[in-house]
């Protein structure tokens, strides 16, 4: 513990899976870690208790994102908190959902709803949170692999194109107060939202062979790729999006 001693983040979505890895790594890096999530207060509670019995420091706050006032909403929870602080110096974007539909079944309803939810509130709660964020800062948005094509989950990868596309153009805007902006792409990663597709043995095996190494990533090693671009060692980077997926792309070629 010691390299983000003194500094203060925020995780979106931070109550589960990726998440919660994030909020656990930044915490034992030495950062207050504020949890959001949307629904799951036990969850966000549960990591808030394994990072205290850990001995890092971190509190919970709600906020439904992907609906009107959301960013502004998210904001004043966290202003709320008793145990915030005045600046934020650690941003990630993280929450997300992915909706299953190619084109002949995407409807106008999802399609708003995913980019509400993946592209428009991420943008949204960077906007609200410049005045809060300490020149200096990092801001990591957690997106998709845009290399891949994956028709299945077309809105999804649309709106996690969208906030790449923000990713850069908000690195340049924002380098004038030395804050740095970048997005991680995970790949196939072991959480409990994969958990069903993941009981499948042939479903786990095909996809387990798409990464090079032959296996299904853990959420531990895309939050250590959050964890590098929020401390001060990636200082000299920003603008980019890193791919966390194993080598995922390399088994395709």
């Amino acid at each position: 513990m010691g390299v983000l001693k003194g500094k203060t983040a925020l995780v979106t979505g931070g109550s589960r899976g990726i998440g919660r890895a994030v909020a656990e790594r930044l915490a034992r890096d030495g950062a207050l870690v504020a949890v959001h999530y949307g629904r799951d207060g036990a969850a966000a509670e549960e990591t808030v208790a394994a990072i205290e019995a850990a001995g890092g420091a971190a509190f919970a706050i709600r906020a439904e994102l992907g609906v009107p006032g959301d960013a502004r909403a998210l904001w004043a929870a966290y202003e709320a908190h008793p145990a915030h602080t005045e600046g934020v110096d650690i941003l990630v974007n993280n929450a997300g959902a992915a909706a299953f539909a190619g084109i002949e079944d995407l409807d106008e309803e999802t399609y708003d709803r995913t980019l509400a939810l993946n592209a428009k509130a991420p943008l949204f709660v960077i906007k609200y949170g410049l005045a809060r964020l300490r020149d200096g800062g990092r801001i990591v948005n957690v997106t998709g692999t845009p290399d891949l094509a994956l028709p299945a989950i077309l809105a999804t990868i649309t709106a996690k194109a969208a906030t790449n596309a923000l990713t850069r153009s908000l690195a340049a805007e924002l380098a004038p107060r030395g804050i740095t902006v970048n997005s991680v792409g995970p790949g196939i990663t072991e959480t409990d939202l994969n958990a069903g597709l993941l009981a499948d043995p042939g479903t786990r095996a095909h996809l387990a062979s798409r990464s090079v190494f032959h296996r299904i990533g853990e959420a531990e090693e895309v939050a250590d790729v959050v964890a590098f671009l929020s401390s001060p060692d990636s200082r000299w980077i920003t603008g980019q999006h890193l791919n966390a997926t194993g080598g995922l792309q390399l088994s395709l070629i």
